[in-house]
Formats: structure tokens, C-alpha cells, sequence
């Protein structure tokens, strides 16, 4: 046995999104996001299951807070919901929704752990899509006000601030595959909605920084995955290779390196001259922080039938799997070596998901022995102390999620909470990967 000890002042935390675990989707004047009309619309979501409720933190939002004392977590990053601030995403503010998110911040302030920020997780308000959604590029500006209100309401108490969760996903489950609302599959909307993404990150972080009552940092979270090609080949290597521009390096370069690898593919260039404005790109690159959201890695083959970037995903066999990917620990320390070294970024790094679903279940004695679980953080932190000892200062880590949710367009089937969630009464439960966790947090380390 070794012992994995963290550098002091690592930063221990879960994430969360308002979606996901507030319900309260109609109360208090909150206006329609696309994900309410999403689930509302039969065939949808497995089991054609609602988030109207969810896990109903919007009025336990107490209780979850002493639950996260009781695991000892330096910060939590939550997100807020445009449409309970601003329910047209434009025009008129919503007084009690802001009033929601001052009363979290205070409460987690009162139990010692810091607020971490997401403005933006998915959940778009509906107004703003009937009017073109991320495709139509007065939505950045839109979200730039959004940012402009929450940051003058919270920021005399909120120093760490994120723009976007997973911007590609949004734009590629979201106008591509169709797979998360709006439901749109259309590639041409895809790239532009990628585009004005990024774009709001950056005129975001100018209104958050113009409104701000304090030094603040901002920061972007980015689903990223190591891609690998499914053989030797040299088909399957040019399709890792594009398939890396698209998924990792469409997000990274525009933040990091104030450049874009779009015009490398047939869609993009048809739209660049239109789409990427003059200064776009220089509005884009600021960045403090970059959270890194680690889950699987993506494997590889040509498929010229495929569109866009002519390959396709396979899963390698005889390696393990949860219920929605393969696991594959060391791919977050490659990940985290590939950023520091292509890159060099001068902004802080830290992982800002990481978890698993597991089918757990409470045990006759009101216990959740979710030992896969615990195994998988032990093998995915060893990985990540593996990329600090190589050099990247990674700041922190946060696991995704604080408490079993919705998850999106599978229902509540996939658990990833460190704390168990009965869907029937809402009682909460913390697992033994919860207890894990919370001794990892005290001794700064494991095991291993």
C-alpha cells in the first residue's frame, strides 16, 4: 500500500446543476427552459420521466448544504437557472430567483464552503430557442446580460465563477444528434451554436469582470476525452485525429490558443466567413480557470458514411464498463498532460467531473455499499495525483454528483451520487463512497 497525499491546498469539491436536482420548474415565477419542454414531450426521456420535481433542492436546499458539511467539501459548484433569473432570458428579472441563489451562497458561506458558479448547464430558457437558440448569435449577447445580473447580485460573496458546463455538449447533443433538447439534429446549426457558445464564454467573463465587487476568477468547464484510433491503420488514425479537432480541440484552441481547427472541415469552412466575426476570437480567449470534466475516453474507426468528421465510435472489447461508457482511468492523466503540454496554459486547471453510475441500492440496513464506486474514484485520483507529480498543477477536483438526479435524457436510472437519493420519499442517504470520500478530504489522500 501506498499513501497518495494531495499538495496542500488542494481543493476538494462536487458539482452539481440546477436542472438536474432543483424541480421547482414552474414556482416563484421561473419561466420555461428547453429541457422543461424537452421532457414534456413524450419520447423524449427514458420511460418519458420528468425533472418537474427531481430531487426537489430547490426547497431542501438546507438540508443539502449540512450534507455536504457533514463530507467535509471545500466548494461546491453549483449552476443557476437563466429562466428562474431572467424566465425570457431577456427583459424583465425575476426577483425570487435571484433571491434563491443569494440564500444557497449565504448558507454555504455559513457551513465554510466555497460557491463555485456555473452560470450556464443545458438548460437554455425556451424564449430564447424560439428565436433561434445558440444557433443565432444574439443569444451570446443575451447570456452576457444574464452573467451581467447574476454577477452584480452574488458577486460581493461568489469569487469563482464558470460561463459554460460542457459547451460541446450543448451544441452537439443538442442540434446535432438530437439527443438533448432542443432536439435538433442539423449540422450547419451545430457549428454555429459551438461558435456563439464560446463567443458568450467571452463577453461573459467582460460583464462578470465589469459588475464583479471583488477580484474574481472565470472559468469554462470542457468535456474532454482522449481519442484513439480503433487500429494501426492510418484510416483510423486521420479519424482520431478529426475526431480530436472536433471534440477536444474545437473547444480548447479557441480559449487557448485564440484559434479555431472549424475551417478543417467542409461545414466550417462554408460558414467561417459569415459566422467568425472580426475579434471573435480575441473575445473568446480569456480564460482563469479551466475546469476539466473527465468520464471515459473515445475510441475510434474511419467510416466515411458518418458526417462531419467521417468516423464513428467502438467499443474496445474486454475492457470494463458502467452503464454508460467505458471506464478507463488513465485517460484522465493523459488528458491532463496533453493540456499542459500542447498548450501551456497560464490559467489554473482543475477536474470539474468526474463519477460513475452504478446501479446502487440501500442494503437492509439503510447502508449503500457501493464498492464500485470507491474503486473507480480511488483509480481516477491515483491518475490525477499521477499528472501533479508530472508537473500539472492541477488546483482541485470535484465529484460529479453530489447526490443521485436526473440524468438528462436517461431518467433517474444512472446514479452518480456520492449520496442516495430514494426517488419515492427524497430521503437522503450518504453511500460508502460518500463516507470514502469524506476520509480522503480530511486526510488530503488515500491509500492506494
Amino acid at each position: 500500500m501506498e499513501k497518495i497525499t494531495f499538495p496542500n491546498g488542494f481543493i476538494w469539491g462536487v458539482a452539481t446543476s440546477a436542472y438536474q436536482i432543483e424541480g421547482a420548474w414552474n414556482e416563484d415565477g421561473k419561466g420555461p427552459s428547453i429541457w422543461d419542454t424537452f421532457t414534456h414531450t413524450p419520447g423524449k426521456i427514458v420511460n418519458n420521466e420528468i425533472a418537474d420535481v427531481s430531487v426537489d433542492h430547490y426547497h431542501r436546499y438546507k438540508e443539502d448544504v449540512g450534507l455536504m458539511k457533514e463530507l467535509g467539501l471545500d466548494a461546491y459548484r453549483f449552476s443557476v437557472a437563466w429562466s428562474r433569473i431572467i424566465p425570457d432570458g431577456t427583459g424583465p428579472i425575476n426577483p425570487a430567483g435571484l433571491d434563491f441563489y443569494d440564500n444557497l451562497v449565504d448558507e454555504l458561506l455559513k457551513k465554510e464552503i466555497e460557491p463555485y458558479v456555473c452560470l450556464f448547464h443545458y438548460d437554455l430558457p425556451q424564449a430564447l430557442q424560439d428565436k433561434g437558440g445558440w444557433p443565432n448569435r444574439d443569444t451570446a449577447l443575451a447570456f452576457a446580460e444574464y452573467a451581467r445580473v447574476v454577477a452584480e447580485r452574488l458577486s460581493d460573496r461568489v469569487k469563482v465563477w464558470f460561463t459554460h458546463n460542457e459547451p460541446w455538449v450543448t451544441a452537439a447533443a443538442g442540434y446535432f444528434d438530437g439527443s438533448h433538447a432542443p432536439g435538433v439534429k442539423d449540422p450547419v446549426a451545430t457549428f454555429k451554436a459551438m461558435h456563439h457558445l464560446l463567443l458568450s464564454h467571452g463577453l461573459a467573463a467582460g460583464a462578470i469582470r465589469a459588475a464583479a465587487r471583488q477580484a474574481v476568477k472565470i472559468g469554462i468547464t470542457l468535456n474532454l476525452n482522449p481519442v484513439h484510433p480503433a487500429t494501426g491503420s492510418k484510416k483510423d488514425h486521420d479519424a482520431a485525429l478529426r475526431m480530436d479537432a472536433i471534440l477536444n480541440r474545437a473547444m480548447l484552441d479557441p480559449l487557448l490558443k485564440g484559434t479555431t481547427p472549424l475551417q478543417e472541415f467542409a461545414v466550417g469552412r462554408l460558414l467561417s466567413g459569415s459566422l467568425i466575426k472580426p475579434g471573435d476570437l480575441e473575445v473568446i480567449r480569456t480564460l482563469d480557470l479551466l475546469g476539466v470534466n473527465y468520464y471515459t475516453r473515445t475510441v475510434v474507426k474511419n467510416d466515411p458514411k458518418f458526417p462531419v468528421v467521417a468516423a464513428v465510435q467502438v467499443q474496445p472489447e474486454g475492457n470494463e464498463y458502467s452503464g454508460m461508457w467505458e471506464i478507463y482511468p488513465q485517460g484522465i492523466h493523459e488528458l491532463l498532460l496533453r493540456i499542459w503540454k500542447d498548450y501551456s496554459p497560464t490559467c489554473e486547471i482543475m477536474v470539474t467531473e468526474n463519477g460513475v453510475p452504478v446501479p446502487d441500492g440501500l442494503d437492509f440496513d439503510g447502508r449503500v455499499r457501493d464498492e464500485r464506486r470507491i474503486r473507480y474514484l480511488k483509480n481516477h485520483l491515483f491518475q490525477v495525483h499521477r499528472a501533479i507529480e508530472d508537473g500539472v498543477p492541477v488546483r482541485g477536483y470535484f465529484h460529479w454528483s453530489l447526490m443521485d438526479n436526473f440524468e438528462w435524457a436517461l431518467g433517474y436510472g444512472p446514479r452518480f451520487g456520492l449520496i442516495y437519493v430514494d426517488y419515492a420519499t427524497l430521503q437522503r442517504s450518504v453511500k460508502d463512497s460518500g463516507r470514502w470520500f469524506a476520509k480522503v478530504i480530511a486526510d488530503d489522500g488515500f491509500e492506494f
